[in-house]
């Protein structure tokens, strides 16, 4: 078992690295505005951490399990990463005539969302980080 510092340490660590590939994707889609037929692509991780939470702090899961009304029916799959992000078109948005539908306003307001809650996640583990060092330069001076 590898050493934990905490229960949301780990969690916050992926939230970060999904954040930057979110910023990643952002960027991409910024830079195909103008390209033709380009559909504007996003990242959902959220639901797959919030799994990860309900786990770690033993709350009940939102996971709908499936019935067996029959033993022949199959088990079902058991993915092995719980950090599974689901990367989507963002449609919705008209295109313009050469089938793009880049909305830079869209794309503008997602990338100032994500690296808020990028900043925000940081200064948490930031926060996280000072309360150990808290912890072991008072114990030093026992």
């Amino acid at each position: 078992m590898a050493f934990e510092i905490s229960k949301s340490f780990n969690i916050m660590e992926k939230s970060l690295f999904y954040r930057r590939i979110r910023e990643d994707m952002i960027s991409s889609n910024i830079a195909n505005a103008d390209t033709p037929f380009y559909r504007p692509k996003d990242i959902r991780f959220e639901e797959a951490l919030e799994e990860e939470i309900n786990k770690k702090f033993h709350k009940p899961s939102k996971k709908l399990e499936l019935a067996k009304t029959s033993p022949m029916h199959l088990e079902p799959k058991d993915f092995d990463d719980p950090y599974k992000p689901i990367v989507f078109y963002r449609d919705g948005h008209l295109a313009k005539n050469d089938g793009n539908s880049v909305d830079i306003d869209v794309e503008t307001t997602e990338m100032a969302k994500n690296s808020m809650m990028y900043n925000a996640t940081v200064a948490a583990l930031r926060k996280n980080i000072e309360i150990f060092k808290a912890v072991i330069d008072s114990s030093k001076n026992i």
